[in-house]
């Protein structure tokens, strides 16, 4: 199955899309001379709170998850063939994502938001293919090892420590006025931590990523569509933003996805997940796009939404959780909407970056949370 959905996908081009990612992770979100000038002014001589500098913030994770996927699919083709993983596609991805986390080490790992769990993923599992079988992966390497396991121990233990609302759910800021709590942070945070139990034995890993997903499937759904809304407050049951928020949709699956990999997550949210995903393919739109909100058929379409919800898909369907061909269909089609999106290397018709509940910009363009996911699919 998994060989006929690459094959029949063939028109998204993701080497260009790698190119292009690697340029972007780490340019993305930079400051220029002028930006760092504005914020001194503001910080030191006007006195006002302004945002610390994240060399890990959540676009240029998606896009560093993006590139280590796409590197896995890289390695396991030649590996078929009998060849080393020694292309100059894997050496541009091998190089940004290593200067990636150095720049970010050198500096001492500092973790700002629990959306930086997200690009913790690719090190993480460079580190646990390192372990298994003991091979350079030109991410992770003798030389290296040691010190990028520590620093996948300090995004765990601040993804433990983080507060949490009553209901055990990860509040998507420390310190704001109302303990809300995103569709999002699902999809930034418990991927990494799912991963990190599995891979250090960390139960306590495990259960506080399903946790999160167990919450929000209690106080965050729609009752009668099966959709999400963007968030919710645990303690009062009041649900905010609008229903079927596409990229909300995306993100939720994504960490019920990545929950799939052991009987635990599966026996705690599978049939949740299963769900979702039927409910959510419902919305797929003949053109294989999913509009900006899913329900809104006859809106914009979104790239960023189409690929995260069925990456997710690919990720459920290769983990033998979601069996039949209407998956592999889906995910074709939207294979193919996604690739004809794709101009120089860029993934266009993507929805703005989201500023709030119910403040969903209707900007669309080319943005690294198309260019990651598809990276995904």
């Amino acid at each position: 199955m998994r060989e006929t959905w690459e094959r029949q996908g063939a028109d998204l081009d993701k080497t260009a899309l790698a190119e292009t990612a690697c340029g972007e992770l780490l340019t993305y979100g930079s400051w220029d001379a002028a930006a760092r000038c504005k914020r001194f002014v503001r910080k030191y001589l006007l006195r006002q709170q302004t945002a610390p500098r994240d060399l890990m913030f959540w676009p240029t994770g998606l896009l560093a998850a993006g590139l280590w996927r796409y590197r896995q699919e890289l390695s396991a083709e030649a590996d078929a063939h009998g060849e080393g993983p020694d292309g100059a596609c894997t050496e541009r991805i091998d190089t940004a994502l290593r200067a990636y986390y150095e720049r970010w080490m050198k500096r001492g790992c500092p973790v700002v938001y629990p959306d930086d769990l997200l690009s913790g993923e690719a090190l993480l599992s460079a580190c646990a293919a390192y372990d298994a079988n003991g091979r350079a992966n030109g991410l992770v390497d003798a030389s290296n090892r040691t010190a990028c396991e520590e620093a996948v121990g300090l995004l765990a233990a601040y993804g433990l420590r983080y507060p949490r609302d009553e209901a055990g759910s990860i509040l998507y800021r420390k310190g704001q006025e109302q303990p809300y709590i995103f569709a999002d942070l699902i999809g930034l945070a418990c991927p990494f931590l799912y991963q990190y139990g599995v891979v250090y034995g960390d139960q306590a890993a495990c259960e506080t990523a399903v946790a999160q997903i167990a919450n929000f499937i209690a106080y965050g759904m729609d009752g009668a569509s099966g959709l999400p809304y963007h968030g919710c407050l645990t303690q009062t049951g009041v649900k905010y933003g609008i229903i079927g928020w596409g990229r909300a949709v995306g993100w939720l699956l994504r960490g019920m996805a990545a929950c799939m990999a052991t009987d635990y997550g599966r026996e705690r949210i599978g049939e949740a997940y299963l769900a979702l995903t039927d409910t959510a393919l419902l919305y797929q739109r003949r053109d294989g796009y999913f509009s900006w909100q899913l329900q809104a058929a006859e809106g914009p379409a979104d790239t960023s939404a189409t690929a995260l919800i069925l990456a997710a898909v690919r990720e459920g369907a290769e983990r033998g959780i979601l069996t039949g061909d209407k998956y592999g269909q889906a995910l074709r089609r939207g294979r193919q909407a996604v690739g004809g999106s794709v101009r120089e290397g860029k993934v266009y018709d993507c929805s703005g970056e989201c500023e709030g509940f119910g403040m969903y910009p209707q900007r669309y363009g080319a943005y690294p949370w198309a260019l990651g996911s598809a990276l995904m699919l």
